[in-house]
């Protein structure tokens, strides 16, 4: 990281905008089927990309070799779109997953007998 010195308002400002930027973008990818379902993996991806975001962007600086060239905002900014991201399509995907292990198979009757 560059020894530029960050604020902390500017340090969550940017974990903010990041985790609302990625819960934007994965709509494109995984969209929610009802209100419900948009307003909780919305929120799930604000927490996480608070919560995670700055170490998942120092990881992937680190990984790419650019973290001597970005500053904390830059890697809390990352860090948070990218968690955010990777928490609404994963919730989403579990969330499909578990409504097909248990809807009842036609034919069935939907029910043990």
């Amino acid at each position: 990281m560059s020894p530029e010195p960050a604020t902390a308002l500017a340090l969550w400002l940017s974990k903010l905008v990041g985790a609302i930027a990625g819960s934007a973008i994965s709509v494109a990818y995984l969209l929610p089927r009802g209100r419900r379902e948009a307003a909780t993996r919305f929120l799930t991806g604000i927490v996480t990309g608070l919560v995670f975001g700055p170490p998942v962007g120092l990881i992937l600086a680190e990984r790419m070799r650019i973290d001597d060239s970005l500053t904390a905002i830059e890697l809390a900014l990352i860090g948070s779109a990218v968690a955010s991201l990777c928490a609404w399509w994963g919730l989403g995907v579990l969330q499909r997953f578990a409504e097909s292990l248990f809807r009842a198979r036609p034919g069935t009757g939907g029910g043990e007998k």
